[in-house]
């Protein structure tokens, strides 16, 4: 897969969480170390999702903030 974004996390899906019209998907990328993407339901579908199967987060983002408890 060749892309332009340059996050690019890869990994194992974990779980799938289907609803009505979203689905949840959960990438392990290390032990411990867990990314949840929300996607579209029938892109979960077209990309034929399944657990155990190997996939790649891209994070394409503009912006990413970080929060600390005071």
């Amino acid at each position: 897969m060749n892309i332009s974004a340059h996050n690019n996390l890869s990994g194992t899906i974990t779980a799938i969480k289907l609803g009505e019209v979203a689905a949840e998907i959960s990438l392990e990328l290390a032990p411990g170390s867990t990314i949840t993407a929300t996607i579209t339901r029938s892109s979960a579908e077209r990309l034929g999702l399944k657990v155990g199967q190997r996939a790649s987060a891209v994070i394409k983002a503009s912006d990413v903030m970080i929060g600390v408890d005071e």
